[in-house]
C-alpha cells in the first residue's frame, strides 16, 4: 500500500477549506495519488481565488533562477502572483488582502538549498503577522526523515538558499519544519498541517509506493535529488553541477578536469554507496556551454549506504587539490557573499584546504547530530 500524502486527505480535512477564499502556493508536484492537481481539486471544490508562484512556476515552466510575474493561469482562470521576484520574495498586502487562507502543497527535497521551503516559510511568517490561517498539505521527505547531514546555517549568512538554522540534510517533512520554525521563530501563526498516512521516517522516496515526480527540471531522478546535497555545492563553484546534462547533479566536471584520473582518486576513496565513472560531456546550457567537459558520473549503487553530503564535500576538495584551475566564484553583486558560503551557511568551505577535510566533516558531524536532536520535538510521524 502505498502513502497516502495530505492532498490525498484533503476531504477528511475540509472543514478548514470550506467557505474560505483560498490562496494555493504550489508547482507540478501538486498531485493527489490520481495524479489530478491539487489546483484542479480547489478550483472546482472550494473556492481557490490566488494561485502564488514559487521558483519554477505553478506549472513549472520556469527555469532555475528565473523571475516569475504575475499573470491568469490558463487552465482556471485563477490570478497567478509571484512568489519569487527579483525584489521579493514575500506576500504583499494586496496578495494577503484577496485571500483567507494559505495552503501550501509542494514536494520538498530536504535539502536546506532547495527555496521552496523558504517560500512556505515566508509565507507562514507574511500570514501569521497577517492573523490568516496557514496548512500545509504534508509529503514525505523524499530523502527519509531520520538521517541527517551537515553544518547548521549561521544566521549571519542567511539568504533564500538557506534561511534557517538547520542543517543540510534535515530530516523533516515541509509540515514538520513550518512547525519547528512558528514555534522557534515565535511567530504563533494559525497553521495546520493536514498530514501523511502510512508514511515511516526511516522511508526513502522509493519506498513510499509514489511516483517520482520532478520537484524541478534539475532533479529529474530520485537519484539526483539523493546526490543534491553534496553536488550542489558545485554551483558555488567553477565545476559543472551537470546543468545542460540529463542528469544534473550526478554529473560533475570542467574543461580543466581530466576524467580518468578523478574517477580512479575517488574510487580509490570507497564511499559508501556511490561509484564514480569517468565522463565526457558538453553541457547545452549553464557553465561550459557547448565546451567540452571532463569529469565524473556519480552512480548510487545503495540508496542506503551512499552519504551524499560527505561525498560532494570529498570530490570537491579533491578536484580542489588537483586542479589550480579551481575557483569559488565571486559574489553575485558588489558586497554580497560568495555563493559557496550562502550554501554552506558559512565561510567555512573557502577557508577550509583540502588537507583540512577530515576535520570539517568530522564539525558537521556534531553539528548534525546537536540537529538531529533538537528536531525530535516536532516529529509528527
Amino acid at each position: 500500500m502505498s502513502v497516502r500524502y495530505g492532498i490525498d486527505r484533503i476531504a477528511q480535512e475540509g472543514r478548514l477549506l470550506q467557505g474560505k477564499r483560498l490562496g494555493l502556493i504550489t508547482s507540478p508536484t501538486g498531485l493527489n495519488a490520481k495524479f489530478e492537481s491539487t489546483i484542479k481539486l480547489l478550483h472546482d471544490d472550494y473556492r481557490l481565488t490566488a494561485l502564488f508562484s514559487p521558483e519554477h512556476g505553478v506549472r513549472g515552466d520556469r527555469q532555475a533562477g528565473a523571475m516569475v510575474d504575475t499573470y491568469l493561469d490558463p487552465l482556471t482562470g485563477v490570478p497567478v502572483y509571484s512568489l519569487y521576484r527579483r525584489d521579493s520574495k514575500r506576500l504583499t498586502d494586496d496578495m494577503l488582502d484577496a485571500v483567507d487562507a494559505i495552503v501550501y502543497d509542494i514536494q520538498d527535497v530536504g535539502v536546506r538549498y532547495y527555496t521552496f521551503v523558504y517560500t512556505m516559510l515566508y509565507a507562514l511568517e507574511d500570514c501569521a503577522k497577517a492573523g490568516k490561517p496557514f496548512i500545509v498539505l504534508d509529503r514525505p521527505n523524499p530523502l527519509d526523515g531520520v538521517t541527517v547531514e551537515g553544518g547548521i546555517l549561521r544566521t549571519e549568512y542567511r539568504s533564500f538558499v538557506g534561511n534557517y538554522p538547520m542543517s543540510v540534510r534535515y530530516g523533516l517533512t515541509c509540515g514538520e519544519v513550518a512547525t519547528m520554525a512558528n514555534d522557534r521563530m515565535g511567530w504563533n501563526g494559525e497553521l495546520h498541517v493536514i498530514r501523511c498516512e502510512g508514511w515511516e521516517r526511516s522511508m526513502l522516496f522509493p519506498e513510499t509506493g509514489r511516483l517520482w515526480v520532478p520537484p524541478s527540471m534539475g532533479l529529474p531522478r530520485f537519484e539526483s535529488a539523493l546526490l543534491y546535497p553534496g553536488t550542489c555545492l558545485f554551483e558555488g563553484t567553477n565545476v559543472s553541477e551537470g546543468r545542460g546534462t540529463t542528469a544534473p547533479f550526478e554529473i560533475v566536471g570542467a574543461p580543466f578536469i581530466e576524467a580518468e584520473k578523478l574517477a580512479d582518486a575517488m574510487n580509490r576513496m570507497q564511499l559508501p554507496g556511490v561509484v564514480f565513472r569517468p565522463i565526457y560531456y558538453k553541457p547545452v546550457f549553464s557553465k561550459f556551454q557547448g565546451e567540452l567537459c571532463g569529469g565524473v558520473h556519480l552512480h548510487v549503487s545503495d540508496i542506503r549506504a551512499v552519504q551524499p553530503l560527505e561525498t560532494g564535500v570529498r570530490l570537491l576538495y579533491e578536484i580542489m587539490r588537483r586542479y589550480e584551475a579551481f575557483e569559488f566564484l565571486s559574489p553575485f553583486k558588489e558586497g554580497g557573499r560568495p555563493f559557496i558560503d550562502l550554501l554552506g551557511g558559512s565561510d567555512v568551505y573557502r577557508h577550509t584546504e583540502p588537507d583540512g577535510v577530515n576535520a570539517l566533516l568530522e564539525r558537521f558531524r556534531e553539528e548534525s547530530a546537536a540537529f538531529a536532536e533538537q528536531k525530535r520535538t516536532y516529529h509528527f510521524y
